[in-house]
């Protein structure tokens, strides 16, 4: 082989060696995913010789729920989708209304990137949980999704046991929520909507009427979709460094090459 031979083979190698110092570099500075909430435990283990803060964290619960079309729902209905969750009844004299626009303002602008071919976000599904159950038949819910033209195929309506509701929301998902017991005006409930990820984490809290906040959420959104599922292994998980030293002696070998050669001549 000539020297412009491994020349040329020495270049090939540091290309992908390069690349990878670049991709590293480029990892560490990345975009920041949206914050888990809600930690189970926090345990310290040793990774790679370096010992750091591992957290568990909290794992919704099951629900068994029914939606404005009657139909029985939970979260294996959901499996692989990002959920935006919110609290209302159809009884609220006050921000409930209001609530929905709004969600409805978001159901709609991914529908139209859906249309337009952005499939990414058909990850997405909307959740509105009634904290008034015993009043919030079926019936009701699906007067309330014709009023505000909700598609049942993106957003449920959901009722169901009152003790099943209250525990998800106040006890899984950490937000305030008091019962009016009946009387309308003494329900008070939160105007957050929820981001919750296709593994059941929280990942967000956000204001429904905060402008600011929304924005927040749908760019919260965008980066959910392109998270990588922690449970899926690519084939390169955990052997790029070894590959980087693989090609370094690689390198460094026709290096040596080169320089036997040379000293022949």
């Amino acid at each position: 082989m000539n020297k412009k031979a491994l020349y040329a083979v020495m270049l090939a190698m540091l290309l992908p060696l390069t690349a990878y110092f670049i991709v590293k570099r480029k990892s560490e500075t990345a975009v920041t995913m949206p914050r888990h909430y809600l930690p189970d435990s926090v345990v310290t283990v040793t990774k790679k010789g370096k010992r750091v803060e591992d957290t568990a964290w909290h794992r919704l619960a099951d629900f068994a729920l029914t939606n404005q079309e009657g139909k029985p729902v939970s979260w294996d209905s959901l499996k692989g989708k990002i959920i935006i969750a919110d609290f209302f009844f159809t009884h609220c004299p006050t921000i409930c209304p209001g609530l929905t626009r709004n969600m409805k303002r978001m159901a709609e602008s991914i529908h139209n990137g859906q249309r337009v071919g952005d499939r990414t976000n058909k990850q997405v599904h909307f959740l509105s949980f009634s904290i008034d159950p015993e009043r919030d038949s079926v019936e009701r819910l699906k007067y309330w999704a014709d009023k505000y033209q909700i598609d049942p195929e993106q957003w449920w309506l959901l009722t169901g046991d009152k003790k099943t509701i209250y525990d998800l929301v106040i006890e899984e998902m950490k937000v305030g929520l008091v019962d009016g017991k009946g009387v309308d005006t003494n329900f008070i409930h939160s105007d957050r909507f929820v981001l919750i990820d296709s593994n059941r984490y929280v990942r967000g809290y956000y204001s429904g009427f905060d402008s600011v906040a929304l924005a927040k959420l749908s760019n919260d959104l965008v980066l959910l979709t392109m998270e990588k599922d922690p449970k899926s292994k690519s084939f390169f998980d955990g052997k790029l460094e070894l590959m980087a030293i693989v090609f370094l002696l690689a390198i460094l070998g026709v290096g040596l090459l080169l320089f036997f050669i040379r000293k022949k001549q």
